[in-house]
């Protein structure tokens, strides 16, 4: 019988006690900060209808949708007319959390509060290349506001988006940078610079592409897509003109866009935003950057990315999209969303060792094993000190006691106790700190709270 290929599919990971552990603890803080904020959970199914799914992502997010097939007889049919990857499917995984939330506030906007405030945690699906830090399946931890035109919701989302990175450790200016824009800003640059309306969204791809290929690779990007070459030269040059510091940046860009009423209004909002941060705990992070664009065609006004120095890709992002709710329920819906991607910051927790010595909820205490004689009492033991509220493991093999406390030890347990009938007639329990090697006896009376001092 051959060996099976045990290996999970490419872009698809299994996650051992560790992993879960760190995912629990950075998704507790996650859900602390995000609650802080007044946001409520929802959940929503893996699978959307297709339907639902395309044409909100852009030309190469619908590419990367996961379909699922149609089953039984419609399969069948599709299949024998000239089939097509849409035509066969009804249905894909979940892209992102956006669509699905805008699904549901069409659907449940009676039950819904005027504004309403959501969070959500849950795996999303891309049928992308894998590489370090990109997989198929990843968790995104989304904040939405829905309701309200006012910019303060991008100041919440964006304050509630930076404080969950400062409480898991990524404090100080220079940590990580939130890069901003405006939707308008990028159509009145594209006014200025003399694009026709109808190469627009072809354009903005080629400059979201940027800080992956650089200025000649966007330029070759734009040839590509027929853009006239003097409204080329015009995008790149004031590209590489652009100033760096917020407020000079600003500056430049109204004056650059003052023929361009939507550039305009972009900018205006944009200024309004950085200024209804500088209270809060995004102000230090934000770098104003006109050509970001974010390649989600759902994006209607203030855009923001997740940068973290050194790395390339993005920690997660959003924006503003007044009309994607009004795409399913047929009226205008503001809403506005900020998404941290879960395995972008696990993976820089980890290499820069940011994660506490011990998490929370592992074992604290090992209830070792003598013999026979003694397994009625240790158990005993295993569920007073249970109930105690300690997290207790029970060793279930009468091995000799190095091997139990070389098992505590790989599992990161600093206590194990020791119960043999000498103990039991004593009415102690021997306690051993596998850290320092230091070992005393506890009156059996007294062992629990003697455990819940020191753990």
């Amino acid at each position: 019988m051959g060996k099976i290929n045990t290996e999970p599919l490419s872009g698809m990971r299994d996650f051992l006690p560790l992993d879960v552990l760190r995912r629990d603890y950075v998704i507790e803080i996650v859900k602390r900060v995000y609650q802080r904020y007044g946001f409520e959970p929802l959940e929503t199914p893996t699978m959307e209808r297709l339907s639902t799914l395309l044409g909100k992502y852009g030309e190469e997010g619908d590419q990367l949708i996961f379909r699922v097939l149609k089953r039984g007889e419609k399969l069948a049919q599709s299949l024998a007319a000239s089939p097509t990857e849409n035509s066969v499917s009804d249905a894909g995984m979940r892209y992102d959390l956006t669509v699905p939330l805008a699904r549901v506030v069409a659907e449940h906007r009676s039950k819904l509060p005027r504004f309403f405030k959501r969070y959500q945690i849950q795996p999303v699906y891309r049928a992308d290349r894998p590489a370090k830090g990109r997989y198929r399946e990843f968790y995104q931890c989304d904040v939405d506001i829905v309701g309200s035109t006012s910019l303060t919701v991008e100041a919440e989302v964006l304050a509630a988006g930076a404080e969950v990175l400062q409480e898991l450790g990524f404090t100080g200016r220079e940590s990580f940078g939130v890069r901003l824009n405006h939707r308008m800003i990028l159509r009145g640059l594209m006014e200025v610079a003399g694009v026709p309306h109808e190469l627009e969204s072809a354009a903005l791809v080629a400059i979201d592409k940027l800080d992956k290929i650089g200025l000649e690779g966007v330029r070759k990007e734009l040839d590509n897509r027929g853009v006239p070459e003097a409204a080329a030269d015009h995008l790149l040059g004031a590209m590489a003109a652009a100033p760096i510091d917020n407020n000079a940046l600003l500056e430049w860009l109204r004056e650059l866009l003052r023929p361009s009423a939507v550039g305009s209004r972009g900018v205006a909002e944009l200024e309004q935003v950085v200024a209804l941060c500088a209270a809060g705990p995004a102000a230090d992070h934000l770098h104003v950057d006109p050509y970001l664009a974010r390649g989600l065609s759902y994006y209607t006004g203030p855009i923001f990315e997740i940068e973290f120095p050194g790395l390339s890709g993005s920690g997660g992002g959003g924006g503003r999209y007044d009309d994607l709710v009004g795409m399913f329920s047929g009226q205008t819906i503001p809403a506005c969303g900020f998404s941290l991607g879960l395995e972008r910051i696990l993976l820089i927790m980890e290499e820069r060792d940011m994660f506490p010595a011990r998490l929370s909820t592992q074992p604290q205490v090992l209830v070792t094993m003598f013999d026979d004689s003694t397994v009625a009492a240790s158990l005993r033991l295993a569920h007073r000190l249970r109930a105690a509220g300690l997290r207790v493991d029970l060793y279930p093999d009468n091995d000799r006691y190095g091997k139990q406390f070389k098992y505590a030890e790989e599992r990161g347990i600093r206590y194990a106790t020791l119960l043999s009938p000498r103990e039991l007639e004593a009415g102690v329990v021997a306690v051993k700190d596998l850290l320092t090697g230091e070992q005393v006896e506890v009156s059996e009376s007294l062992i629990a709270e003697w455990l819940l001092s020191k753990c």
